[in-house]
């Protein structure tokens, strides 16, 4: 292929960009992962998640994807025969219930549209039917990245709380952390599972399981047969800094540059950023003509934006124009969303000038595919950020 030059936009939810500082934190020499030095990175690192979690609780570090982390908290929890609520608002809610599935996990499913958030009141009344107190754990994504919607953990809370029911509350939020405000412990998550490659700006490799006491204990009684997910290893090595196996030392690396860089900005300063991005990304689409995935204005996501594209255009051809002639990649539509929707990140190190030249892009692109839409949602989203 012919040079092109510029860099390569990537403006997909996930992986984000990596800023230099982190690429270059993660470049340093490997050292000994029982020796002294790498005590006080470890120790840094899992105190750091903690604040960005924002928990007094234990925050586990597994080498892994997302779905690792998933996986990390279903098995510590649950075993197989037990019953889980899962809500659908998405293709990730979707994957991780099919997960346990394959678990042995016996499944219930309160059914979504894919363009709305978790309703609280639904979750509330199946408890309230459940007086034998036969569901274990409540499973919600906070974040759910399909579809661009931002779900109320802490009304899933309340809905638990309310009906006396001792459910867990299991919650994805793996791509809303450090993007979006998160309260592992004033929501009283039980187990919050993250990624490393969202907000946290970092490549794929790390997942996380932010946890509670009540997650600690149950971990202790039950759970699956378990061996490389096991907390309770984790938790006894990582009181000195230390894992039980070889940790992925140098993007331990990584995430604590991360940590400082997200401390610097300052998190309400990092989710203010976020909010008024996607405002600006939202006013374009507006003014395109076009709607967003997600239907519920107090619900709408500020990582990413799901666009709809009119019936009788592909949302795959767009973004297949937009790659071939602008070098910038776009999220798909998933799942039930697949050629119907496209998604534009709009997190991590992100700033006002990549969202011009992202929704640049974006607008040529429509017009090239030839999208029914209306000129002028680039300025519209400049004038948003000059207010």
């Amino acid at each position: 292929m012919a040079y092109r030059a510029g860099r390569h936009f990537l403006q997909i939810p996930g992986p984000s960009p990596v800023p230099d500082r982190i690429s270059r934190a993660i470049d340093a020499a490997v050292i000994d992962h029982r020796g002294p030095d790498f005590a006080d990175l470890g120790l840094s690192v899992l105190s750091g998640m903690q604040r960005i979690f924002k928990t007094k609780s234990p925050v586990v570090i597994y080498p892994s994807s997302g779905t690792g982390a998933w996986e990390a908290c279903l098995s510590n929890v649950l075993e197989a025969g037990d019953q889980v609520l899962f809500y659908e608002t998405g293709q990730f809610a979707t994957l991780w219930k099919q997960m346990a599935d394959r678990l042995g996990i016996e499944t219930e499913f309160l059914a979504g549209d894919w363009r709305n958030g978790v309703d609280a009141n639904r979750i509330e009344e199946r408890l309230r039917q459940d007086s034998n107190h036969l569901i274990k754990a409540v499973c919600c994504v906070h974040h759910e990245t399909s579809c661009g919607i931002t779900s109320d953990i802490a009304s899933v809370r309340k809905a638990i709380d309310v009906t006396g029911h001792p459910a867990l509350l299991l919650v994805d939020s793996i791509s809303g952390l450090a993007s979006v405000d998160y309260e592992h412990d004033k929501w009283g998550a039980d187990v919050t599972v993250s990624g490393s490659q969202k907000g946290l700006m970092m490549p794929p490799g790390l997942g996380f399981n932010a946890l509670s006491d009540r997650a600690i204990e149950a971990a202790k009684k039950g759970g699956s047969k378990r061996s490389y997910w096991d907390w309770q290893e984790m938790l006894a090595s990582n009181a000195t800094g230390y894992f039980p196996y070889t940790p992925a030392t140098t993007l331990l690396y990584g995430l604590k540059e991360a940590i400082a860089m997200l401390e610097e900005e300052g998190l309400d300063n990092v989710f203010a950023r976020h909010q008024r991005l996607a405002d600006a990304c939202r006013e374009a689409v507006s003014v395109w003509g076009l709607e967003t995935v997600c239907q519920n204005p107090k619900e709408h996501s500020n990582v990413l934006t799901g666009i709809m594209i009119p019936e009788g255009h592909d949302a795959d051809a767009v973004r297949k124009i937009i790659l071939e002639r602008f070098d910038m990649s776009l999220g798909t539509g998933l799942g039930k969303l697949k050629g119907k929707a496209f998604r534009i990140g709009h997190l991590g190190d992100f700033n006002e000038l990549t969202l011009m030249g992202t929704l640049s892009g974006v607008e040529m692109g429509l017009g090239l595919a030839g999208v029914p839409h209306k000129a002028g949602g680039v300025e519209a989203a400049m004038q948003v950020l000059m207010r």
